[in-house]
């Protein structure tokens, strides 16, 4: 995922001519995974979470492929279509977790997730530096140098579809009997408040992350020092899932989501009041909002799946993570008007009061500790 999401904005320049359009594979991924959220829960709370989890890999290997005959045939409406459905299935990603926290039982539900989303740091780091060899090997193959990352995309996805399909077992969600139709009654509480702890850190990650790099850019950083940031930012948002999910498990998940509020808010007023000039200070506010945005991910989905009823819990899931991929699509371009208008410090400071939302949000649930 992270390969091919580097590379797409790249392709869709080159094929459609146009600097102005190179967002539009960005903007098509998100609303492919938010798509594919809603669809997969609903597979997922039928079928069970191996099937759905499977079927959005698949999914997500045949987008692959779709990119690489696109951008090979130079044929933009397949290529935008592909990566659509590519980043329906890419969501699978981030719905894996669930499937730890499901099978666990509850006093282990926030390492299982934990272990699952640290897993995703060895992917994170390693596929953006694997662009140049596998874009060797697709020009060997004839085909454009770009397409080499959703070459690999294609083979690993259908692998892990494989593997889901062979080896997960017991399914950590079985399918639910009946219509599939979903159960009439208002959410719990625990899963309104995890929703909004999840949605809420990923708008505020989301809207300060993205401006970081054009704000040390405007101040004579180089590329080296802005992807440093950028590369800390990264490994925090992943690397202490392990420690959060203990967290979880210690203290209650939603302790947990407010300690992740009160992170993210120091995390956005140091990048706001820190001054431009100090690579330090900036990765140090990078980092705390990676992590602040860790363990609200993390307490937010201990806090829904506890609350969630069993037969309606994958689509539940599903739908807080339509939710994630609106705000962060919502935060990536506020954050671009609201720095044009008012400067970057401005940005940091609105994103931290935001983040605030989270304390009441947690401390007016009725659900119980998780």
């Amino acid at each position: 995922m992270a390969a091919g999401i580097t590379v797409g904005a790249l392709l869709a320049q080159d094929l459609l001519g146009s600097t102005g359009l190179a967002g539009l594979p960005a903007a098509l991924y998100t609303a492919g995974a938010a798509f594919g959220a809603v669809g997969l829960g609903r597979v997922s709370r039928r079928f069970g979470r191996g099937p759905g989890l499977a079927l959005g890999n698949s999914i997500a290997a045949l987008g692959s492929a779709g990119v690489v005959t696109g951008a090979t045939a130079r044929w933009p409406v397949l290529l935008l279509a592909a990566l659509f459905v590519y980043g329906a299935g890419t969501v699978t990603g981030l719905l894996a977790r669930y499937a730890g926290a499901d099978l666990a039982p509850p006093e282990r539900r926030g390492r299982a997730a934990g272990i699952v989303l640290f897993a995703m740091t060895l992917g994170a780091v390693v596929g953006p530096n694997l662009i140049g060899p596998t874009g060797d090997l697709a020009d060997t193959w004839g085909l454009p140098r770009l397409t080499g990352p959703f070459l690999l995309a294609a083979v690993a996805y259908m692998a892990a579809a494989l593997v889901l399909v062979v080896w997960l077992r017991p399914d950590p969600l079985p399918p639910t009997r009946g219509s599939g139709a979903a159960p009439a009654g208002r959410p719990a509480p625990g899963v309104v408040t995890g929703a909004t702890v999840m949605i809420t850190a990923q708008l505020v990650m989301i809207a300060v992350m993205t401006m970081t790099p054009v704000h040390m850019a405007d101040h004579g950083h180089t590329a080296q020092a802005v992807g440093l940031v950028i590369a800390l930012h990264v490994g925090a948002m992943f690397l202490p899932s392990p420690l959060s999910g203990l967290l979880v498990d210690r203290i209650g998940g939603r302790r947990v989501a407010t300690t992740a509020g009160t992170v993210l808010l120091g995390a956005a007023l140091l990048a706001g009041l820190a001054p431009p000039t100090s690579v330090l200070l900036l990765a140090c506010a990078l980092v705390l909002l990676g992590a602040g945005w860790n363990m609200a991910l993390l307490g937010g989905t201990a806090m829904l799946t506890d609350a969630a009823p069993a037969e309606n819990r994958a689509a539940v899931q599903g739908l807080a993570d339509v939710g994630m991929s609106v705000a962060g699509a919502t935060g990536g371009m506020a954050s671009g008007l609201v720095m044009g208008g008012t400067g970057y410090p401005v940005l940091a400071v609105a994103a931290g009061a935001l983040a605030l939302a989270v304390l009441p949000a947690v401390a007016m649930s009725g659900s119980r500790s998780t």
